[in-house]
């Protein structure tokens, strides 16, 4: 395993972060292809013991329980202080005023919350899942920089928005001297590559760290384009992503292909080496349902792609309308 730092901070996290929404009780929440408990568990410690310290989950999750899936785990199969655990927080969590959202009240609730299930005093990344457009970002910031005095959260992170809004997010924590976003846990894989224009670029100048969500477009760039499975039948989601360049994108699922059979090597570590060779990237989420999908993300590390099969792969891809946040 290969170990970098986070962004401009001094914590190391491995090149490979697992993503835990695979992991939760698939009756509770929105994901009913999540894997229970017994399923997850050895594909957790198989992680672990691949050397992979960067696990990264949800409060909203399987309306929780993946949190507690994964504070079990590392309970179990780690020392938590070799760990860097992230989790995030602004979707609804119940129902009512004040049950989701990034104001002071919810993400004081929310840590605990978080804190409980994950069965920990504090997380390495506390994240917010999405910007919160009903509350001042004053709020939010300042709520965050608490969370990290009070010792709840040791860094912060960001995920999807417009960059003028991450930088003015920025801008306004160092405004103020309260603790700013380390990460930027954004939309990247082959068939999405929008955040090549500005989010990359900003994050790279201001040594941000970015880990991409959905790197292998939810398992679309790993299979036959027309081969469907469980999940793309039941994530309403991830039904939304991908539906706007169905051409260029299949283009771009059979270069995967090409490039992977004359390597001989799956695709998944085709698609994985292209997002680990931007030079922005440091460390794409992986979700991993068997064990096969974390051995070829590990071993991805190891290809190193050509400047003629990068072209190959990059070359069908066609501007795209912002997908994944609003």
């Amino acid at each position: 395993m290969e170990y970098v730092k986070l962004g401009r901070t001094g914590l190391e996290v491995s090149r490979i972060c697992l993503g835990c929404m695979t992991y939760g009780d698939p009756d509770k929440g929105t994901h009913a292809w999540s894997l229970r408990e017994e399923e997850s568990r050895p594909l957790l410690r198989q992680a672990i013991d691949a050397g992979i310290n960067f696990l990264d989950t949800a409060n909203t999750y399987s309306n929780g329980s993946s949190e507690e899936i994964v504070g079990r785990a590392i309970r179990d199969f780690a020392r938590r202080e070799d760990i860097v655990l992230a989790t995030k927080v602004f979707n609804r969590m119940r129902p009512g005023p004040n049950g989701g959202g990034l104001s002071r009240k919810a993400i004081f609730d929310e840590i605990d919350n978080s804190l409980r299930r994950l069965g920990t005093d504090y997380v390495d990344l506390y994240q917010i899942h999405r910007l919160d457009h009903t509350t001042p970002i004053e709020e939010t910031l300042e709520a965050l920089h608490d969370i990290v005095k009070a010792g709840k959260a040791r860094y912060i992170g960001a995920s999807s928005m417009y960059a003028w809004q991450f930088a003015k997010a920025i801008y306004t924590s160092r405004l103020h001297g309260w603790t700013e976003f380390v990460s930027m846990q954004d939309h990247l894989n082959l068939l999405y590559r929008e955040e090549e224009r500005e989010m990359l670029p900003f994050c790279e100048d201001q040594k941000i760290a970015v880990i991409p969500w959905s790197p292998l477009a939810r398992g679309r760039l790993t299979r036959d384009w027309d081969e469907e499975t469980a999940r793309t039948q039941s994530d309403e989601f991830g039904k939304t992503l991908y539906t706007q360049a169905l051409e260029s994108d299949r283009k771009i699922v059979d270069a995967v292909s090409a490039v992977a059979k004359a390597r001989g090597i799956p695709r998944a570590q085709v698609a994985t080496a292209w997002i680990l060779q931007k030079s922005a990237v440091t460390a794409p989420i992986i979700g991993a349902s068997k064990p096969g999908h974390i051995a070829d993300a590990v071993a991805s590390l190891e290809v190193k792609l050509t400047p003629e099969e990068i072209e190959t792969l990059e070359a069908p891809y066609i501007p795209h309308a912002v997908a994944g946040f609003k």
